[in-house]
C-alpha cells in the first residue's frame, strides 16, 4: 500500500524553496551533498515532526507539532534534509542537514512503503531519548498536524536508536511507549541509610 503523505502547509514550503534558492542559506549549513548536489535540488516528501511531551497517567502519549521536515532530493538521491518551524509571525525556515537520520528516515519509508496496510508517515522525537522514529498513524486521513500515537500506530525507530532499542524495526506503539516511558523517567537517586 502506498503511504499518503500529508501535504505540508503551503508557507512552510515556500520558506524551504526560498532557503534552496538562496546561496547564502545553502553555503552555511554545512552540508556537503547539498552543496556538491548537481542540477535542481527539490524538497519532497514533507514530514510532520512531532515531539513527544510526556505520556498521561491514563498512558496517552501528548505530543505536540513542532514544525515539518522535507527530503531534499538533488538529482537521483535525497541530499539532504530541511527543517521548518512554526514561529509567532507563521512558518519560518530553520535548517538544512545530513546525516544518519536523514539516510535511516528514506530507508524506513522505503520499507513502510511495502507494509500491506495504508498509513500516514509522521516524525516522532523522544527528546529524553535522543531518539527519532517514524510514526506509521493509521488514520491516513487525519489531520497531520494534530493527534497523537494511537496504540496500534507503529514506530520504527531510526537509526542511530538508543540501547536497548532495535532500530529500524517496527513497533507498536502499545508494545513500545511503556519502554520509552520506563526509559526516558529519571530514576531517584538513592539514599545510603544513615
Amino acid at each position: 500500500m502506498p503511504l499518503h503523505v500529508p501535504p505540508a502547509p503551503a508557507p512552510a514550503l515556500r520558506t524551504v524553496l526560498t532557503a534552496l534558492s538562496s546561496p547564502t542559506a545553502v553555503r552555511e549549513a554545512r552540508t556537503p551533498s547539498l552543496l556538491g548536489a548537481r542540477g535542481p535540488v527539490t524538497p519532497e516528501l514533507p514530514l510532520p515532526l512531532h515531539v513527544l511531551d510526556h505520556v498521561t497517567p491514563e498512558g496517552v502519549p501528548a505530543v505536540r507539532l513542532a514544525g515539518w521536515r522535507f527530503l531534499v532530493n538533488g538529482g537521483d538521491r535525497v541530499v539532504a534534509a530541511a527543517d521548518t518551524m512554526l514561529t509567532p509571525d507563521g512558518w519560518a525556515f530553520s535548517r538544512f542537514f545530513e546525516g544518519p537520520y536523514v539516510t535511516a528516515t528514506q530507508r524506513a519509508l522505503r520499507h513502510a512503503e511495502a507494509m500491506p496496510q495504508p498509513f500516514q508517515p509522521r516524525l516522532l522525537s523522544v527528546p529524553g531519548l535522543y531518539m527519532l522514529a517514524l510514526w506509521l498513524h493509521g488514520d491516513h486521513t487525519a489531520d497531520a498536524a494534530a493527534g497523537h500515537p494511537d496504540a496500534a500506530d507503529l514506530l520504527v525507530p531510526l537509526a542511530p536508536a538508543p540501547p536497548g532499542i532495535a532500530a529500524h524495526r517496527p513497533h507498536r506503539v502499545a508494545d513500545l511507549l511503556p519502554v520509552l516511558t520506563h526509559r526516558a523517567t529519571p530514576t531517584p537517586l538513592l539514599r545510603s541509610p544513615a
